[in-house]
């Protein structure tokens, strides 16, 4: 629930509090929701699902529609991260065939931590931090691997995933510290699917440094424009000679930062200062997405405030060539404008030069 506010994630109880004294709200329950109706209208009648009590999952699936069958009593006292882990050992017990979990790379490791690599496992989509190779694209898309998966049959319907997480302390100061901490069993689903995020590269391409420095030198005086998180945009900004937010979103005006590490709130403040504006952003390597992991802080509002003609990607060739399957995904908890982000576009690679890439949730 951080990423709106522009926190890096929400692990520990200090950090969840400080989140909710910006104003986040839990992502998960939504997402949650979304899954597992689409669970339900796949194959609803032919699943047995067996839950956390409560708001942690058995309430969400009987709204669905779903049978349910809960692993204890409902409680209103705040849940914890003890609670994933017993939840997931009690649905272990049950011999459960899949065990689909709401979360990022912390509700990952909870469950991991808890149980290994004894349950096949699928991630719907609601963290800040996703560098694991166990989640779904998109909440429907977790819905729709996992019926695919359970309407399956042998070993070849698996496949295994990382299980990685970085260090939140580490990313708050801009220094990114990812750590291994083990492989699961996932669906074999890979266009449902999103893989580990690829690490970027040691030394930068010099087709996309050659691009960020054109970008900095053409920026027009008095526009505002906005760069999104990662070491790509980053590059621009150091072309500029200055230093950004590595995993947030600036404001740069007239070869100036004039905000920094803007949340949701700060970034439609921004668009109300009036003139151009423009938005630069890269993708997430090995994931290929664009909007919804990582940068939330372009939310649905910011990006329609913004409008997709005023967008420009920019990514390293290699990266996209690497993509597998070929395909940039958007997940910005708004269908219809996910609808409309849809298609074909254009990704700069190096001055004068673009690759068109398919846009798909």
């Amino acid at each position: 629930m951080g990423g709106r506010v522009a926190l890096k994630g929400t692990d520990g109880a200090a950090t969840l509090q400080l989140a909710r004294d910006r104003g986040a709200t839990p992502l998960a329950p939504g997402r949650a929701r979304r899954a597992l109706q689409s669970l339900a209208d796949t194959d609803g009648s032919a699943i047995h699902v067996v839950a956390a009590p409560g708001s942690m999952g058995a309430s969400l699936a009987r709204d669905a529609g779903l049978n349910v069958e809960a692993t204890g009593p409902a409680t209103d006292a705040p849940t914890t991260a003890a609670d994933t882990r017993l939840a997931a050992t009690a649905m272990l017990g049950r011999q459960v065939e899949l065990l689909l979990f709401a979360g990022g790379d912390g509700t990952a490791r909870d469950i991991y931590d808890a149980i290994g690599a004894d349950l096949p496992l699928l991630g719907i989509p609601a963290g800040v931090k996703m560098h694991s190779g166990v989640f779904a694209a998109t909440p429907r898309a977790a819905g729709m691997a996992a019926s695919a998966y359970l309407r399956a049959s042998g070993a070849a319907r698996l496949r295994e995933a990382d299980i990685a997480d970085v260090d939140e302390e580490a990313q708050r100061v801009d220094r990114v510290a990812t750590r291994l901490y083990g492989r699961a069993r996932v669906p074999q689903q890979p266009r449902l699917m999103l893989g580990a995020k690829a690490a970027s590269l040691s030394s930068p391409d010099a087709g996309l440094d050659a691009l960020c420095r054109a970008i900095a030198t053409e920026m027009q005086p008095d526009s505002l424009y906005l760069l999104g998180p990662g070491t790509t945009t980053a590059a621009v900004l150091a072309h500029l000679g200055v230093r950004g937010t590595l995993l947030g979103v600036d404001a740069v005006r007239n070869a100036h930062i004039v905000a920094a590490d803007l949340d949701e709130a700060g970034l439609l403040a921004a668009l109300e200062w009036g003139g151009s504006v423009e938005l630069i952003t890269g993708i997430i390597g090995g994931q290929g997405a664009l909007f919804g992991r990582g940068n939330r802080q372009l939310s649905a509002e910011v990006l329609r405030r913004v409008g997709p003609d005023r967008m420009r990607i920019i990514c390293a060739a290699d990266k996209l060539f690497a993509l597998d399957p070929p395909m940039l995904r958007v997940d910005t908890g708004d269908d219809e404008l996910d609808d409309e982000l849809c298609g074909y576009v254009q990704v700069h690679v190096a001055p004068g030069r673009t690759l068109v890439m398919n846009v798909s949730t």
